[in-house]
């Protein structure tokens, strides 16, 4: 009965927390392997790997709670016949509690050689995203939740910025610039989509001809919650062989462990370890599952590893 009572208490504590982040919240899921997954936050991110590359990802948050959150995210991107153009499409899924959103958007970003060595690109994206709230399946057991369901579909755009190197990238986005109210058949509801503002940066730092050190900083910003930010540092070995560690600000510690499996094909998993005193206690961390590959179809050199 206890146990019963904690994932009871969990799963509505899990709600209530999606309710308040419509209004106040971080609303986009922030991924741990973000940097093999950088087109869901960032759509100038599209082309940069030179081919086609698909990344498929895969979180299970807070493992052992009952309504845990759990993301889905396919991605894929490729230079428009090896030009400064390049398109990319991104399909996402997220579940929490018995709120569900999934959504498509397509990228298009123009790249700019600005030195020999680097690019700077543009990036537009836009689609449209489908809300799913059952809050009927809660309001049997909490009167709180019986306004009804939510069942809405809502555009939007996004805008980005992203520069790289082979050993450097930075990028600044806003996936989300429109403001969409949530349950538009009530005339009080104050229920948002909220702007979020991305900045990531990353350096690779060659330490001798075996080992790599590559350092990611990621800072997300939206109205009405904390910033957060996510500091790792991972090392390459051999150039087959990635293993980092990651420090969420008021969420986790991570470990990240990446494998070139071939010249086209690379796994990633991430294990998050809750640092929140009260989700600790009633879960078993969070696992992320990555797999990116690149077709090659015109015999052209891929650059293996990718490094961002």
């Amino acid at each position: 009965m206890k146990i019963y009572m904690i994932k009871y208490i969990g799963f509505l504590v899990i709600v209530l927390c999606f309710m308040i982040q419509n209004v106040y919240g971080q609303q986009q899921v922030m991924f741990t392997q973000y940097m093999y997954n950088y087109l869901a936050m960032n759509p100038a991110y599209a082309g940069s790997h030179e081919t086609i590359s698909a990344t498929a990802l895969i979180r299970e948050q807070w493992t052992g709670m009952e309504g845990a959150p759990s993301s889905q995210t396919f991605s894929i991107h490729s230079p428009i016949n090896y030009q400064r153009m390049s398109l990319g499409l991104l399909v996402l899924n997220d579940n929490i509690g018995v709120t569900n959103q999934t959504g498509i958007y397509a990228s298009y970003a123009y790249r700019i050689p600005v030195s020999d060595k680097g690019k700077l690109s543009f990036g537009l994206q836009g689609g449209l995203s489908t809300y799913n709230a059952r809050f009927s399946e809660v309001s049997i057991t909490d009167p709180t939740f019986s306004n009804g369901n939510i069942k809405e579909m809502h555009p939007n755009v996004g805008f980005g910025l992203y520069y790289n190197t082979s050993r450097l990238y930075a990028g600044i986005s806003t996936p989300q610039l429109i403001q969409n109210i949530f349950d538009k058949s009530n005339p009080d509801s104050d229920s948002k989509i909220l702007r979020h503002y991305f900045t990531a940066v990353g350096y690779v730092f060659p330490l001798n001809r075996s080992l790599k050190l590559k350092p990611n900083v990621l800072i997300k910003m939206v109205d009405g919650a904390p910033m957060q930010i996510d500091i790792n540092a991972n090392l390459l070995i051999k150039e087959i062989v990635w293993i980092g560690f990651s420090w969420r600000s008021l969420d986790s510690i991570d470990g990240l462990f990446q494998i070139q499996v071939t010249d086209q094909l690379q796994f990633g998993y991430a294990y998050d370890f809750i640092t929140t005193t009260d989700l600790s206690r009633v879960n078993n961390g969070s696992h992320e599952i990555m797999l990116n590959y690149k077709f090659n179809f015109y015999k052209i050199r891929v650059i293996t590893p990718r490094y961002f």
